[in-house]
């Protein structure tokens, strides 16, 4: 009976966060209906507008999606990079000493760098073609996922060690039997964080030297004065990182369920 009641007040208090959230949004939404009733700020129906207008008149030849698609593309090139070398680059930090003395200060050096302070000087050397933009925001994703992964594997409890130690458990299965599994969260974490700051970066390099892309279409809405535009790419941009942040959360319960159980 217990249980039951246990359970039922569970989905309750499910549903009840689930409302919140879809308050959340439609409360947004009249106030943006408000602010825009009230002022020239563009009202929704301007947004739909401008979207329809940019299908019959595409700029630089692409319409929303295309542009969004150009930006959505460097962004997974450099994070499939920054995911791979991180996650490795990071294991290596934590898991091993010497590697740590001698790579942790050049690393740290680098990272206190923010990524936008590299764009001139990576123009400089690169010019402002693809390559440039997935370089910069590499720059930008990588550092939070092997800080995360570092954190994750160098913070293990030593009971989890100790008890591979009883059972024999070598250095490796160390590392990828216990260390890993262990730092799973920190290293989802990271490659949250990652995400967030490469969509910063990308956007920020498609403003400062880009064709296309939705950095571009918020440069290109400022230099004519055209708002909606400029709000037309900042919800695609919300929409995209909204869809992402669901999928990596979802993946982050089916990995970790027992951080369900802390909440």
């Amino acid at each position: 009976m217990k249980i039951m009641t246990v359970k039922k007040r569970e989905r309750h208090k499910n549903t009840f966060y689930q409302i919140l959230s879809v308050a959340s949004v439609l409360g947004l939404i009249g106030l943006w209906i408000y602010i825009s009733s009230t002022s020239r700020f563009p009202t929704p129906g301007d947004i739909w507008e401008r979207m329809i207008k940019m299908f019959q008149y595409p700029i630089k030849g692409k319409n929303i999606f295309g542009h969004l698609l150009a930006s959505l593309q460097r962004v997974m090139i450099a994070l499939s990079f920054c995911w791979t070398f991180g996650l490795a680059f990071g294991i290596l930090l934590g898991w091993n000493q010497k590697c740590r003395a001698f790579l942790e200060p050049l690393f740290s050096a680098f990272r206190a760098v923010p990524p936008l302070a590299w764009i001139p000087l990576i123009t400089l050397w690169f010019g402002i073609g693809e390559f440039p933009k997935i370089l910069i925001v590499i720059m930008g994703g990588l550092p939070p996922i092997v800080v995360n992964t570092q954190a994750g594997i160098a913070n293990v409890q030593q009971l989890y060690l100790d008890v591979g130690t009883i059972f024999h458990a070598n250095r490796r299965q160390m590392l990828f039997q216990i260390a890993l599994p262990s730092a799973l969260d920190a290293v989802l974490a990271g490659i949250k964080n990652s995400m967030s700051s490469a969509w910063v970066v990308v956007l920020a390099a498609e403003m400062l030297g880009g064709k296309s892309g939705v950095g571009f279409l918020i440069s290109r809405g400022m230099d004519s004065m055209d708002m909606p535009l400029i709000l037309l790419a900042m919800i695609a941009i919300g929409s995209v990182s909204a869809l992402f942040a669901i999928a990596l959360n979802t993946i982050e319960r089916i990995a970790c369920p027992w951080l369900l159980k802390k909440k």
